[in-house]
């Protein structure tokens, strides 16, 4: 590996680990919703979070200037599949002129920059350009296809792309030649293509030459025709408040809306993430999941910046034996992914070949965990304070996530505690009044973390925002006693069968303990009689074997009956998303 400034700070001591905060339950009577009296105040399904430390009043570039100058030696960054590492400081001059070189191409504060490539040290410097220079970092999935970056660039109205030159099988460069055929005669900083109108430049993330297109090496060569002082005035221009991503919704409700995030919001969920997890510049953080989504461009990149923390990039796609070689080579402390990317690391054939004596905790959410499948990701890779978060790409990332010392059965069952300084509530749907504690209704967060809005899309923002600020997950979850919320589902994805309300998750978890079952998605399916019957996607495990009528007889005495899949199919495989969901 070649190393930049190399260096690490593994010798640092971690700070003693601290228990959990309480939380303040709030009375009806402080509730936004006094005149709600239908339950006893202190029985109602409203929490707020206190908390040891304010909020971080920085921008993500202010933070990342402290972060140098305490930890500036300590390893930021290791991307092992690029064979390169930086040190804080170094980390922070690629950026700076990055910086600087964005704003020779004419960057103007809120301008968008997209960003379009799998996971390499590229990215990181990107985020943290764009944030330094005033821009809004775009993040694009790199799996996009022709009509969906072209939608992506011209809604968010995008000046700059950052792009790598291919993603698997899909050339990038052919994808954007034939999006804006003007690429082929044009000087770079010159486009003006018909399909893209506000696209002025495309820069690649290598050093091929490609027409119309700038060059990684150029744009830094720019930079520093800028000097340094002209950047900093740039930065002092930026506030805590203003937008500084636009992330794309999944789109399940039609063409996916782009939330716009705040530096406040960003900087302060990565940095009380980075504090439930208890990181310190000692921690190595393994990040197989994707930087494009917030579970890797916050929950992994900015717990780990605002912490002093280094992110380790195993592979630029999820690679589950690049994960396992990375772990035993970087002595990673902490690993990210959703449940199939352990799933699939767990199962490996190579598992066993590997030691995991470095882990210490991590990171999951995006789908329930069966208690088994927690059972191994602590015991076999000795995870003992791994933990569980819920969350969405609205509020900045996480709001709920488990403490490392919580029970197993609590960890599996929940997710967790609210993060400090956020409020939630849970109502129900058709009325919006708050119900009772351990009853199931829509979950409503309030806080620094909810984005700004929709980009230029008012009503979608207005429906999902209401006049007092409560962001509208259109999640089903319920809050216990203890102040821990367990999620059951998605308003839409609710099962309506003979007009009984069912889970989808609540099947899934059971069908996970088991023995034979991988992987499991529970879906309703039209029926004459019931309106909508139960239907059970199963994956098994690696040389097993079982009948549709043994998981019925499985699922007999164990749960209702209604509940029982009527319809039950095998598959080797389920489509994934790119952060890895089902």
């Amino acid at each position: 590996m070649t190393s930049v400034d190399g260096g690490s700070c593994a010798a640092v001591s971690p700070r003693l680990r601290g228990g959990a905060t309480g939380f303040l339950v709030v009375s009806a009577v402080d509730s936004p919703l006094a005149d709600n009296l239908d339950c006893p105040r202190l029985d109602r399904s409203y929490l707020s979070r206190p908390a040891r430390q304010p909020l971080q009043g920085e921008t993500i570039g202010s933070f990342l200037d402290r972060t140098v100058a305490q930890h500036g030696e300590c390893e930021a960054l290791v991307s092992r599949h690029q064979g390169t590492r930086y040190t804080y400081r170094a980390l922070d001059a690629s950026v700076r002129l990055l910086a600087r070189g964005l704003l020779a191409l004419g960057l103007q504060k809120g301008d968008r920059v997209a960003l379009w490539s799998a996971n390499t040290a590229e990215w990181l410097i990107t985020q943290y350009a764009a944030a330094r220079s005033g821009g809004i970092l775009v993040s694009l999935n790199p799996a996009y296809r022709l009509r969906e970056v072209e939608y992506a660039l011209n809604l968010a109205g995008v000046t700059i792309l950052i792009a790598a030159p291919r993603f698997r099988d899909t050339d990038h460069v052919a994808l954007l030649q034939e999006l804006a055929p003007e690429l082929r005669t044009c000087a770079p900083g010159n486009l003006a293509a018909a399909r893209l109108p506000s696209l002025k430049h495309i820069v690649y993330t290598t050093d091929a030459v490609q027409a119309g297109a700038w060059r990684w090496s150029e744009v830094m060569e720019l930079g520093k025709t800028i000097p340094d002082e002209t950047l900093r005035r740039e930065e002092q221009g930026i506030e805590l408040d203003d937008p500084v991503s636009l992330q794309f919704t999944s789109g399940t409700t039609g063409k996916p809306k782009g939330a716009v995030l705040s530096h406040h919001s960003l900087v302060n969920n990565g940095f009380f993430i980075g504090e439930r997890l208890q990181y310190t510049p000692a921690d190595r953080v393994c990040v197989p999941v994707p930087l494009f989504h917030c579970f890797g461009m916050v929950d992994a990149n900015l717990s780990a910046m605002t912490h002093g923390s280094a992110i380790v990039l195993p592979s630029e796609t999820f690679d589950p034996l690049a994960s396992l070689q990375t772990i035993e080579a970087e002595r990673c402390t902490s690993l990210y992914g959703v449940p199939t990317m352990f799933i699939a690391e767990l199962e490996h054939p190579r598992f066993d070949e590997f030691n995991y004596d470095s882990l210490r905790t991590g990171l999951t959410g995006g789908a329930p965990v069966p208690i088994e499948l927690m059972r191994r990701i602590t015991g076999r890779f000795k995870m003992r304070e791994f933990t569980v978060a819920y969350g969405m790409t609205e509020m900045s990332g996480v709001s709920f996530q488990s403490e490392p010392d919580d029970h197993l059965d609590v960890r599996c069952h929940t997710v967790g505690a609210m993060l400090p300084h956020m409020e939630c509530k849970i109502v129900d749907s058709g009325t919006c009044r708050i119900v009772p504690r351990g009853t199931p209704g829509e979950v409503c967060m309030r806080g620094y973390m909810v984005m700004r809005g929709y980009w230029n899309d008012p009503e979608a923002t207005n429906a999902a925002i209401d006049e007092a600020g409560w962001m509208h997950t259109g999640d089903v979850g319920i809050l216990r006693d203890d102040g821990y919320a367990q999620i059951v589902g998605r308003i839409k994805d609710m099962i309506i069968r003979g007009g009984e309300n069912i889970s989808p998750r609540e099947i899934e978890e059971f069908l996970y303990t088991h023995p034979a079952v991988s992987q499991v998605s529970v879906i309703g399916i039209p029926d004459p009689t019931y309106g909508e019957e139960v239907c059970a996607w199963v994956s098994l495990k690696e040389g097993a074997t079982v009948t549709e009528e043994e998981i019925r007889q499985f699922c007999k005495g164990q749960i209702a009956t209604y509940k029982i899949p009527r319809v039950i199919r095998f598959t080797r495989e389920f489509p994934m998303t790119a952060s890895g969901k089902i």
